[in-house]
């Protein structure tokens, strides 16, 4: 139904159209084709050159705008379906902002412009670009602002009692900064366990481009890829259903930033979150940028057992070191153990002393020599 009135609508602007524009042009193919007297006859007031034109004009437009009409509808309604795509992305508050600022720039934009009609030639298009400029401005200057803007709700008492009603419920989870998953935390899986205990407060974030890529992980082709994808799905679909975290979906994208990274630091600085991460790489970068990061790495090194030198340890060597004469032993919780003079004890038990303890941003080293060079039981 809607389309039929598209249609006629589309056709009826033909036929004004028609009437503006091809009249005259008509009126004068009328003059070689017919003899002036015909012409000059009058009928209605008006002569028969003049109701032939416009007839004829009106003719020609309703009917291109009629054959053109399914073309223009079906423009339309992509035009339609793009726009309600992208409006479905942002956030409510990104709209009613975006509109607030539209409105604000093309009202300056209409006080302005009187101004420049006076001004020969290209007085009367000067408005037209205020209008589109000041328009695009507004918009852009409210949607990036909209945080300290949020005064403004407390002068709009439907707006105002939303969020109050918001506040009331998820008391806890608004004090805390925000903690924003990227890609590998998710796909590690040790952040369900964690929230799990209650170490990790406040929402968690999941941004709409980290579920994508998510998505886009589980479908590829590589069955490594695939599987990991899909266990990132089901830990996020643990820690909702399962677990009863607060994890909240951020709609907003950043298309015009092509890196992952640098859109999770644009959402943290704009939400004053913070980033729960595996990566080395975006820990560093994050940091140069003021956003605070949680390593989930850097959390495992810290809770893992104290070892001091000098201190006795009893380890399974397993394999061969690098060095000569290195034997190789782990801890439980995977920490490698390097004894000096161990590889000939290779798949036995043995006590030893540790005489150092590496750390590293990637984890930690223990060496350590045979006790008295005797072996363990």
């Amino acid at each position: 139904m809607l389309d039929r009135v598209l249609r006629f609508v589309i056709t009826g602007l033909g036929v004004i159209a028609g009437l503006l524009t091809m009249a005259e042009w008509i009126n004068q193919v009328l003059a070689v084709l017919v003899s002036a007297e015909v012409l000059r006859m009058g009928l209605f007031g008006s002569t028969l050159a003049t109701i032939l034109s416009l007839l004829a004009g009106a003719f020609v437009g309703g009917l291109l705008g009629f054959l053109l009409s399914p073309l223009f509808v079906r423009y339309l309604w992509r035009i339609n379906d793009w726009v309600e795509a992208r409006l479905n992305k942002m956030p409510l508050n990104d709209v009613l902002a975006g509109a607030a600022g539209l409105s604000i720039g093309l009202i300056l934009s209409n006080l302005i412009s009187s101004s420049f009609l006076l001004i020969p030639i290209i007085g009367k298009y000067i408005p037209i670009v205020l209008s589109i400029f000041l328009g695009y401005l507004g918009m852009n200057i409210a949607v990036r602002k909209r945080d300290e803007l949020g005064f403004l709700v407390s002068y709009l008492p439907w707006l105002s009692k939303g969020e109050k009603a918001s506040k009331q419920q998820v008391p806890q989870a608004d004090v805390c900064a925000p903690k924003i998953l990227d890609t590998s935390v998710i796909i590690d899986g040790r952040i369900a366990d964690i929230c799990q205990s209650g170490f990790v407060e406040g929402r968690l974030v999941v941004p709409i481009f980290v579920l994508e890529e998510l998505q886009h992980i589980a479908d590829s082709s590589d069955p490594l890829k695939r599987n990991r994808g899909r266990r990132g799905l089901d830990i996020l679909n643990r820690m909702q259903k399962e677990l009863g975290l607060a994890v909240q979906i951020d709609n907003r994208n950043y298309e015009e930033i092509a890196e992952v990274d640098s859109r999770l630091i644009q959402l943290a600085k704009e939400t004053s979150g913070k980033i729960l991460t595996n990566d080395f790489n975006l820990n560093k970068v994050a940091v140069l940028h003021g956003v605070a990061v949680l390593n989930i790495n850097e959390l495992a090194n810290a809770v893992k057992p104290v070892v001091l030198p000098g201190e006795e340890m009893h380890v399974h060597l397993v394999k061969d070191g690098k060095e000569f004469g290195q034997g190789v032993a782990y801890l439980d919780d995977g920490t490698m153990i390097v004894v000096d003079g161990g590889k000939k004890y290779v798949g036995e038990h043995l006590e030893v002393l540790v005489t150092s303890v590496l750390q590293t941003a990637a984890g930690r080293m223990i060496f350590a020599k045979l006790k008295n060079g005797e072996r363990g039981a």
